[in-house]
């Protein structure tokens, strides 16, 4: 007589897959009462809505015509420019919200409760989502008014921002990371200033990097991860193409993934 055998494997897959399922879903339930508080407190917004506006402005009125020769000329290059460095500025006050959130007793009851220890984590990382969207937006509408039209068509605006966001939601854990270890909020957001203004002001945002000195300009051009992303950007709008700048964006943003999501649940789940 032969005996019906169960495989094991099939339980633990099943659990695994039930495991993701329900880390999934609670931080979709985190990322929605993150997204609810900030709705909230409307003033949270104007980082996201008046920023872009400022330096979309400011840099393309003081450098279009030294950089470019005229506006028009030099709405190319300093849209992608802005809708990047808005996404890395928002990313880094990602971190500093983290910190504030994390020094408050609801994240010690958060840990005490029966959830995935990732789910507090990426679902508040998760909920500013909507705030690189809207930043998105508003730097290519305030491109739009000064005239910007993307050559390849406008198919291109929302695969843009779409880039910019997953590059932004990337980035957070990074800035989440050097928040959690700072000894306050204050130093949390300096930190966030430290690391932000080195990536977007030492790239190809703003300027021509064959204008940089040598050295400053063989590490903006080929070392920072930032102007790889810019390009990518700037290849999709004016050109309809994924060319080696995006890859090597994509692999830079895992690698910074594959780094600080361990590091910051770490640190996070070792707080208080």
């Amino acid at each position: 007589m032969i005996k019906e055998i169960t495989l094991p494997t099939t339980g633990a897959t099943s659990a695994r897959e039930s495991s993701l399922v329900t880390s999934i879903r609670e931080t979709l339930i985190f990322a929605y009462r993150s997204t609810i508080k900030s709705l909230r407190t409307p003033e949270s917004f104007l980082d996201i809505t008046l920023m872009p506006v400022m330096f979309t402005l400011m840099f393309t009125f003081l450098f279009g015509g030294a950089v470019a020769g005229s506006i028009k000329d030099y709405l190319p290059i300093i849209i992608p420019g802005i809708l990047i460095q808005t996404g890395v500025t928002s990313s880094s006050t990602a971190g500093t919200q983290l910190r504030e959130d994390a020094d408050k007793a609801v994240a010690n009851r958060f840990k005490a409760m029966p959830i995935t220890r990732i789910s507090p984590l990426a679902g508040t990382l998760t909920a500013d989502i909507l705030r690189y969207t809207i930043a998105g937006s508003i730097v290519f509408i305030m491109g739009y008014i000064l005239g910007f039209r993307p050559d390849a068509g406008f198919w291109t605006v929302p695969v843009s921002i779409l880039f910019m966001t997953a590059i932004g939601w990337c980035l957070s854990w990074m800035f989440s990371f050097f928040a959690l270890s700072a000894s306050s909020t204050a130093t949390a957001a300096s930190y966030g200033m430290i690391i932000m203004f080195p990536l977007t002001f030492l790239s190809n945002a703003f300027v021509d990097t064959s204008t940089m000195p040598h050295a400053l300009g063989y590490f903006a051009e080929h070392i920072n991860p930032i102007s790889h992303t810019i390009a990518a950007v700037r290849e999709l709008l004016m050109q309809g193409t994924i060319g080696s700048n995006f890859w090597s964006a994509i692999a830079g943003v895992l690698v910074i993934l594959a780094i600080f999501v361990p590091l910051t649940l770490r640190k996070y789940t070792r707080r208080g």
